[in-house]
């Protein structure tokens, strides 16, 4: 089973972010790609946890409080679930708290921060300084995406990733989980 996903699974979901970073494929594209390694995955973790598989690593992931958009945000989930990431949805119009007590309960590694409206952008300061306040930023790093944002405003917020789109998020895990230095650009910049 491990090998299934390994050498033919997570690829497939790699060509699939690569063929729409080259504007090959297109979000529909990445939905039906993400969709069949959703379903695939539900019948498969089982087995691969009575194996003792490892994750890639445990994400929270959600909409910030006051924004109730999720179409990217449930990309960027499927993505990370096909990347062999272990993903927790929160869901939309997420508060700091929500964010604070998913990671402690959950021990997550990652906490997903996703936003399209401008107005709510502040909503991701006050979930990290949450997180911050919890004593939680030493040990879960925090990824940020969505349409209004860039690079800047993450490094401006404190993020450790921002990711352009959901291709790019999964390349932004795999850094923030390799251990790569601070300060190191991710690939991409995140949810």
């Amino acid at each position: 089973m491990m090998q299934m996903l390994s050498t033919y699974m997570i690829p497939a979901m790699d060509e699939v972010g690569k063929r729409f970073a080259r504007q090959e494929y297109f979000i529909p594209e990445m939905l039906v790609a993400a969709r069949a390694m959703k379903s695939t995955l539900e019948l498969v973790r089982p087995l691969l946890a009575a194996r003792g598989a490892q994750s890639a690593g445990r994400v929270i992931i959600g909409t910030v409080k006051g924004d109730l958009h999720d179409i990217g945000k449930n990309l960027v989930a499927s993505m990370l679930e096909g990347g062999g990431f272990e993903v927790l949805d929160l869901g939309i119009d997420v508060p700091p708290e929500k964010f604070v007590s998913a990671a402690e309960r959950s021990n997550a590694d990652i906490v997903c921060l996703s936003a399209l409206l401008t107005a709510t952008l502040p909503a991701m300061e006050s979930a990290i300084e949450a997180l911050g306040k919890a004593g939680l930023r030493a040990k879960v790093k925090v990824m940020v995406g969505g349409a209004p944002l860039t690079q800047k405003y993450a490094d401006q917020i404190g993020a450790d990733g921002y990711g352009r789109d959901a291709t790019a998020a999964v390349s932004v895990a795999r850094h923030l989980m390799s251990g790569a230095s601070e300060g190191v650009p991710a690939p991409g910049g995140a949810a």
